[in-house]
C-alpha cells in the first residue's frame, strides 16, 4: 500500500496521467477529483496562477479531508501582452456555445491572433503553479516555466492542451512531438513538481512511520 495518498485536484485526464507519470518514483496512491463525483466544481477565479492553484488545493484538501496538489498552469504569449494566462483553458470560450472549448479550439484561436506576428516576435513560455494543501491548513507552493515559441502549424498527437503549436527550439519539434519521456523532464509542470517532491518525500515517509 502506497506511503501517501494525494488528490490531484483535477479531472482532466491528461493532467492526471502527465502528474502520475511525474511521481512515478515515489510511494504515492494518486486520486483525482474524478474519483470524488460528489464534490462541487471549484472555481478558478483569481487573477494568477498561484492564486488558482492555491484555492483549489485548499478546498480540495477541505472537501476531501486528503493532502492535495492543485496546479494552475497556461501559456503567456509575449507579442499578446501574457494572454491567453488564466484563460488558457478557456481561452475560445463562447458563451452561447453548448460546450467549453476543446484544446483544439484555443490553440486554432492562437494561431488565428498570430498569423501576421514574424517568428522573431513569436516567444511564449508555459507557466505552472503548484500548491500543496494539508488537511492541517499548510499550503506548499512551487513554479515552473518552459520558454519556446508559438509555432507556425500544429505538429504532433501526444500532450494536450496547447502542446501541438508549443515549439522547442533545442529540439526543433513541438511539446507534442517530443515524446512523454522529453515533456517530463522539461516541462513547467515537471520543473515545479520536481520542487515540491522533497516536501511530498518527507509527507511519506510521515504517513509511512504513523502507520506503523
Amino acid at each position: 500500500m502506497a506511503s501517501l495518498t494525494l488528490v490531484t485536484a483535477t479531472k482532466n485526464p491528461g493532467k492526471v496521467r502527465e502528474l502520475a507519470a511525474l511521481l512515478a518514483d515515489m510511494d504515492v496512491r494518486l486520486l483525482s477529483l474524478a474519483d470524488f463525483p460528489e464534490l462541487p466544481d471549484i472555481p478558478e477565479e483569481g487573477a494568477t496562477f498561484a492564486e488558482n492553484a492555491r484555492f483549489k488545493a485548499k478546498e480540495t484538501a477541505r472537501l476531501t479531508g486528503l493532502p492535495a496538489l492543485a496546479d494552475d498552469s497556461g501559456l503567456e504569449v509575449a507579442a499578446l501582452g501574457g494572454r491567453p494566462g488564466v484563460f488558457s483553458a478557456r481561452y475560445a470560450q463562447d458563451r452561447t456555445a453548448p460546450r467549453p472549448p476543446t484544446d483544439e479550439d484555443n490553440w486554432r484561436k492562437l494561431l488565428d491572433e498570430m498569423q501576421n506576428v514574424p517568428w522573431g516576435e513569436r516567444r511564449a513560455r508555459f507557466v505552472c503553479e503548484i500548491a500543496l494543501a494539508l488537511p492541517d491548513g499548510r499550503v506548499f507552493r512551487a513554479k515552473g516555466e518552459c520558454p519556446g515559441y508559438i509555432a507556425l502549424q500544429p505538429e504532433g498527437e501526444q500532450g494536450f492542451g496547447y502542446d501541438p503549436v508549443f515549439w522547442l527550439p533545442e529540439y526543433g519539434a513541438t511539446m507534442a512531438s517530443v515524446g512523454l519521456e522529453v515533456k517530463n523532464a522539461i516541462s513547467h509542470r515537471a520543473r515545479a513538481l520536481n520542487e515540491l517532491k522533497k516536501i511530498l518525500h518527507k509527507l511519506a515517509r510521515e504517513a509511512a512511520a504513523a502507520g506503523n
